[in-house]
């Protein structure tokens, strides 16, 4: 099965693929932390990738489309892939489908977390980030804080606030989506390939696996 997940920044997109990976046993692949990665490394794509992740705006298609496409030829790939954080544009969602069609598979469905900007705005604005990459786990501060102030539970390590969570940038980056994410939800929409969630802020990920996994018909 290949299955996208879509939403705005905040949404919940890396929760939802990485528990609907571990349930369908596929492989989750996420952008954003191809993108991390690259930045970690001081590659010359992490350099650019980083200026356009200060300013708020999204990382030109024909970068991530590279990036992508390379990562789907990958062997874990065979049986089906989760998709978090790409297509982001028309375009985009385009080239998956050729990318999909040149190895003689289809996109199943394409899953859509809405929720209300000013609830994105609150999550992002108090979301914190372990600082050991290897932990990595996520607190925020209004539905899920850690149990010592600015202390990660799992292994110790400090807790930071990412750049771009800052309440401006997050309205900066809501703005860009809602602009680019119109033809897409369209795009998907139009054969019936779009499925939309409505989470609440402070949905468990439970109560969020059961209504994606009601709508998959899994």
């Amino acid at each position: 099965m290949n299955i996208i997940m879509l939403g705005g920044p905040g949404a919940g997109k890396g929760t939802a693929s990485t528990e609907l990976s571990k349930d369908l046993k596929i492989v989750h692949i996420s952008t954003g932390d191809i993108f991390r990665e690259a930045i970690k490394n001081e590659t010359e794509l992490g350099k650019k990738i980083q200026d356009y992740m200060n300013r708020g705006v999204l990382v030109p298609d024909e970068i991530v489309n590279d990036v992508v496409k390379e990562r789907l030829q990958a062997p874990d790939c065979a049986n089906g892939v989760i998709l978090d954080g790409f297509p982001r544009t028309k375009q985009q969602a385009e080239v998956l489908d050729r990318i999909f069609e040149e190895s003689g598979k289809k996109l199943d469905a394409a899953i859509e977390l809405s929720i209300p900007d000013e609830d994105i705005i609150k999550r992002l604005s108090g979301r914190r980030i372990c600082s050991n990459k290897e932990c990595g786990a996520i607190y925020n501060v209004v539905t899920r804080p850690p149990k010592v102030e600015n202390v990660c539970d799992v292994c110790g390590s400090a807790l930071y606030i990412r750049k771009d969570d800052n309440a401006e940038t997050v309205k900066v980056r809501l703005e860009e989506y809602h602009r680019t994410s119109k033809d897409l939800l369209e795009y998907y929409r139009k054969d019936n390939r779009l499925k939309t969630v409505y989470p609440k802020i402070d949905s468990s990920v439970e109560s969020l696996m059961n209504e994606i996994k009601k709508i998959l018909e899994i």
